[in-house]
This record gives C-alpha cells, structure tokens and sequence, in this order.
C-alpha cells in the first residue's frame, strides 16, 4: 500500500515532536530520567515503525524521506544537548556532524540525476541504532557508582561503535552517489540520456 496515511508515518510523526520535547527534558528541565525516557521511546518507535512498513505493507515516499530524517534529528538533538550539559566532549559532535555535511555536499549529486536520497543501508541503521542506544545511556551516567560507570562503559561502546558505522554508512553511500553519477555519465556520452 502506498500513500501518505499510513500507521508507520502517524508513528514518525509522534517520533519528530519527541525531538524538542527531548531538549526541553534536557536542557530546561534538567529531567534526565524523562529526557532519557524519550530518547528510549524515539529509538524504539524507530525500529517500529520500519517493522510495521514491512509487516503492513505501507509504505510511502513521504515515509522513506521522514524516517531518516528523524533519525538525524535525534541525533542532531541528543548531540547538541549531551555536549551543552558537558556528557559528551565537542569533538564527538564535529566528527559525527563533520559525516552529515560531507553528504549533503552529494546532493547535488543526487538532484542532478533526479534523486533526493539514497536507499538506507542495513550499515547506516546499525550505525544510528548503536547511537541511538548509546547516549540515552551515557545521559543515565550521573546514577550513582558503580552502577553510573558500568552505563558510561556500555554507553561509550555504543557511541564509539556507532559513529564508526555511521561513518561507514556515510562513505558508501557517497560511493554510491558517486557511482550513480558515473554510470548516468557513461550511459549519456554513449548516447542515452538517463533523466
């Protein structure tokens, strides 16, 4: 079924208002445990909503522009919010946010061959998975010892291993732009025009 009122978009809808309600839990209220709470939920309805697209078979473009976009968002969010509150260092920030601007410089790319993204790879969710599980956790790390270090140590390896993967996604997805781009060049100077 394809069409814009779909059950998966109605749950990415609910995901894009967690997104400031999570800075206002964090940043304003300093309610940590909430703020935790929604990153939880954000991370879940993520998983959700793609396993309802398939189970369901609903699926739509707004759906598949909506859903990565969200993802970065949270992201954007939770990034900017652990670093104003000093959970995480500024230098995690630049590298992952270092990522998103090296592929919005593809879209030009992308839009020339008449595309606006590129398909989400079982690599790119893996890497925004392991990010959005890494730092509700490193938010939970003020809990008292030992109990607060064991979740920064969990924390930290999600976090870690998720910016490799999601550096890992964000330089095959520019091979593949890139890719695309070649093969429509050769397919013109052999005649055919791709567009």
């Amino acid at each position: 079924m394809r069409g814009n009122l779909t059950i998966p978009n109605a749950i990415s809808v609910a995901r894009l208002v967690g997104v400031p309600l999570f800075l206002w839990l964090l940043l304003v209220a300093e309610a940590d445990v909430w703020a935790f709470l929604v990153l939880v939920l954000g991370g879940a309805s993520d998983w959700l909503d793609g396993y309802l697209a398939r189970r369901l078979n609903q699926f739509s473009r707004v759906g598949e522009i909506l859903d990565p976009l969200i993802d970065r968002l949270y992201i954007a969010a939770t990034l900017v919010g652990l670093a104003l509150r000093e959970f995480i260092p500024w230098w995690l920030l630049a590298i992952l946010v270092l990522r998103d601007v090296l592929l919005v410089a593809l879209l030009p790319i992308l839009r020339r061959r008449g595309r606006i993204s590129l398909p989400v790879t079982y690599v790119g969710k893996t890497g925004t998975f392991a990010l959005l599980w890494g730092f509700p956790l490193l938010l939970l790390g003020g809990l008292p010892f030992p109990v607060g270090s064991a979740i920064v140590a969990i924390g930290w390896a999600f976090a870690l291993w998720g910016a490799f993967l999601y550096w890992w996604a964000g330089v095959r997805y520019a091979q593949t732009a890139l890719r695309v781009d070649y093969a429509a060049g050769v397919e013109r100077s052999q005649g055919h025009d791709t567009r």
